[in-house]
């Protein structure tokens, strides 16, 4: 088995698809120390600037103090402080939904969603284009497990309207992590209705982000339904870390019982909801920072001319830079972090084959100048690079 590991890890670094660790040693935000040198950082998605905020760190300091730093058992034992409680009631008021509950990270939330919900003689349509989580999700349900080309509508319903399933569930992400676009979510919710479906949603990149005060992508586009079921992160725009699912009372109380990386997991520590409570009263009264990050989009777009890499379509604060092959993708990201600026470079399997792309994340912890000062090392490594 060592030979085999050993001879796959050659490949990898043959095809240029080797993944490297960066040691960190300062907090998240648009100036990082990492490997012992000083970067301007596009990498984090720490979307609206809060992983460093003071008001955050004093809270998570303050419930240490009152609740320890270890959650001790499941939450069906003794696990479930009421700091849990109450963050899955003020995200479920801040979402607009009957009921919340957390899962300790996005991914777990998703293989448990998924693995609960659905099963034999169910079907469950997803994205090509979803994160590997709500893959693996429906891999482990054991639903029928049915893939559409990306936010292909049509596709979607020839699959609705062709399935025999028990229950069918329509999982997508909102905004996709490597894309950044927008999934056409009223026109799925459409097909939810007219075929007895249900929508399970991942707005990790929309929650924050998106929406009135950032209520995410669902408040984006106004849409309510007891169809609807929404997950969210809460390491991204929230600054924090785990992850919430949110919809029906009854579809909560059920999961509650059943979703099996819930039931058997030991919850994040009281003091990451205590924070995430103050990171929620950030969020909503953050619209100066969601109108910043709107700001550095339209600057980043502006200040970029480019004739052979593409910015790829998006309005969100992913914006992905397609370069194609994997070793362009690699050679541009070291060029840049050989002039002190930090954007990861994102090949296969993560995205199709022929698209590597860098992805630019934005942050309205950054400044406009930073964003000029990217898109000019950009204008200039076309000349040098792609010529």
């Amino acid at each position: 088995m060592l030979q085999a590991l050993r001879a796959e890890l050659e490949q990898r670094q043959a095809q240029g698809l080797m993944r490297q660790r960066r040691l960190l040693d300062s907090p998240q935000a648009e100036q990082i120390t990492a490997d012992e040198c000083q970067y301007l950082s596009f990498c984090s998605n720490d979307y609206l600037g809060l992983a460093n905020r003071p008001e955050l760190i004093a809270a998570m300091q303050d419930a240490a103090g009152n609740s320890g730093v270890g959650s001790g058992a499941s939450n069906l034992i003794t696990g479930h402080h009421r700091y849990h409680d109450e963050l899955e009631k003020q995200l479920a008021e801040f979402v607009g939904m009957p009921a919340a509950m957390l899962f300790s990270t996005g991914y777990m939330a998703n293989i448990g969603v998924l693995g609960a919900l659905a099963g034999r003689g169910d079907a469950i349509f997803a994205d090509k284009l979803n994160h590997a989580c709500l893959n693996d999700g429906g891999y482990y349900s054991l639903a029928d497990f049915q893939r559409f080309p990306h936010n292909d509508v049509q596709a979607l319903e020839q699959l609705l309207k062709a399935s025999t399933a028990k229950h069918k569930i329509i999982a997508a992400d909102a905004v996709f992590s490597m894309d950044g676009d927008i999934a056409p979510l009223p026109e799925y919710l459409r097909l939810c209705e007219q075929y007895d479906a249900y929508m399970y949603i991942d707005d990790a990149h929309g929650f924050g982000v998106l929406g009135e005060h950032g209520q995410g992508s669902l408040n984006h586009f106004g849409l309510k339904s007891p169809r609807i079921i929404m997950m969210a992160t809460l390491g991204k725009a929230a600054g924090v870390a785990g992850a919430f699912v949110a919809g029906e009372q009854v579809v909560i109380d059920y999961l509650i019982q059943t979703a099996k990386s819930y039931v058997y997991s030991t919850p994040a520590p009281p003091a990451l909801s205590a924070t995430l409570s103050a990171s929620l009263k950030l969020i909503e009264q953050g619209d100066d920072l969601r109108a910043h990050l709107q700001h550095l989009i339209a600057t980043l777009k502006h200040n970029l001319h480019l004739t052979k890499w593409q910015l790829m379509p998006s309005e969100t604060a992913v914006q992905p830079l397609l370069v194609g092959g994997n070793d362009a993708a690699v050679k541009l990201s070291k060029h840049l972090q050989n002039q002190g600026v930090l954007v990861p470079a994102i090949r296969p399997p993560t995205v199709p084959v022929n698209t590597a792309r860098l992805r630019i994340s934005l942050s309205a912890a950054h400044k406009t100048q930073d964003v000029v000062k990217l898109a000019e090392m950009l204008n200039q490594a076309e000349k040098e690079l792609a010529a």
